[in-house]
């Protein structure tokens, strides 16, 4: 995983996004409490607190307070939505291999910090979908890089769109129920300890 596959993720769910700009985004999320515009609005907050967290190193830095107005111009959401990617895919490119931030469920390689990019991109297009009542499904390589680089212990004989919404707890997968809680393994892939943290 890196910082292209960071971009092309971000592409597609800002193009997705954009072609929706005449529905109703201050709808809510259904089974969330945000709106539309509130989750688009969180994924760039998320992007770019990973681009200033692995910058910052494995300490946690809290220094630093921002976010995203989403009652801001909806076009506008997208467009950040797409510079905070950019912000994060050029540290994830600019640090070396061994580099570490800091994440709340461990600290995280360049690689971890762009498939959590990814992940944040492709699961929160997806809620912003349900609530314009419309259907948004990731290219199935996205999908694949993101779930076996973050959730190394999920099945590997379902597709990788419904594994990587199961894995963050949005749908069942086949006779699997949905999750409840999950987190992900930013951490190089060789320090993964073979266990499944699901539940």
């Amino acid at each position: 995983m890196d910082a292209n596959f960071l971009l092309s993720t971000a592409g597609v769910c800002a193009e997705f996004l954009s072609g929706r700009l005449g529905g109703d985004w201050n709808a809510k999320v259904p089974g969330q409490e945000r709106t539309v515009a509130e989750v688009v609005a969180h994924i760039s907050d998320s992007l770019h607190a990973y681009a200033f967290d692995l910058a910052a190193g494995p300490t946690e830095l809290s220094t630093w307070e921002g976010d995203v107005r989403p009652n801001s111009a909806r076009m506008e959401l997208v467009v950040t939505l797409g510079t905070t990617a950019k912000l994060l895919a050029a540290v994830v490119a600019a640090s070396s291999p061994e580099s570490r931030g800091w994440h709340p469920w461990g600290p995280a390689d360049p690689s971890g910090f762009a498939a959590m990019g990814c992940d944040e991109l492709l699961v929160h297009t997806y809620d912003a979908a349900r609530g314009l009542g419309a259907e948004f499904t990731a290219p199935p390589r996205l999908a694949a890089a993101t779930v076996y680089r973050l959730f190394p212990w999920v099945p590997t004989d379902t597709e990788p769109w419904p594994t990587l919404l199961w894995a963050n707890g949005r749908a069942p997968l086949g006779d699997r129920p949905r999750l409840t809680k999950w987190t992900w393994h930013g951490a190089p892939l060789t320090e993964w300890d073979g266990s499944a943290p699901i539940g």
